[in-house]
């Protein structure tokens, strides 16, 4: 468990989430950095322009990441690899989604909320296996989808590159949490 994935994990994601887009075959709108119309609106609390997508930057997103889909799967609580595997999920299909991919790959009741139950079996699994079960499970249900023949073979290998980096990152030695710093920023506690 690190809380330094998310930093790692935002350009993983935004390379994939790539910039400005109004394609109308994608059910998200209008999107750019990976927000979509929508997911603006709710973060603004009105409804968001398509100019105001348009504007978005990666300051901007990032704080939108952080609490909507990182904080929703509490990322931090998370092993390494397997935190940004389910990050990228949360961001392309949903957080309730994704959380349901873990459970699935976890053999617990599936019911898209990330308690207790599901992190401690979280923690008792190899972080590697718990990324190819919910990568393999993940493409399952991408391929279900009738979107699929549309954007398939883009959302097939972002799975792929996914996995690859989040095996790469629950391959790393553990860092050490220093107790008497801020696990986030790194700045001393006070006593």
């Amino acid at each position: 468990m690190t809380a330094t994935t998310f930093e790692r994990a935002m350009p993983l994601v935004l390379a994939h989430e790539g910039g400005w887009s109004d394609d109308p075959a994608d059910p998200g709108g209008a999107t750019n950095l990976g927000v979509t119309i929508g997911t603006l609106s709710l973060w603004l609390g009105r409804p968001a322009t398509k100019a105001e997508v348009k504007a978005l930057t990666v300051a901007t997103v990032a704080p939108i990441y952080r609490q909507r889909f990182w904080d929703k799967i509490q990322g931090d609580a998370l092993p390494a690899g397997l935190d940004y595997a389910l990050f990228d999920f949360a961001v392309n299909s949903g957080p309730k989604r994704a959380v349901i991919g873990l459970q699935r790959a976890l053999k617990v009741a599936d019911d898209g909320r990330l308690g207790p139950i599901t992190l401690a079996a979280a923690v008792k699994h190899k972080p590697a296996d718990l990324i190819d079960a919910l990568c393999d499970g993940r493409l399952a249900f991408l391929r279900e989808l009738s979107t699929w023949p549309r954007f398939g073979k883009g959302w097939g290998r972002r799975v792929e590159e996914v996995r690859k980096a989040a095996l790469a990152m629950a391959a790393e030695p553990a860092s050490v949490v220093d107790p008497a710093k801020c696990p986030t920023c790194g700045k001393p506690l006070a006593a």
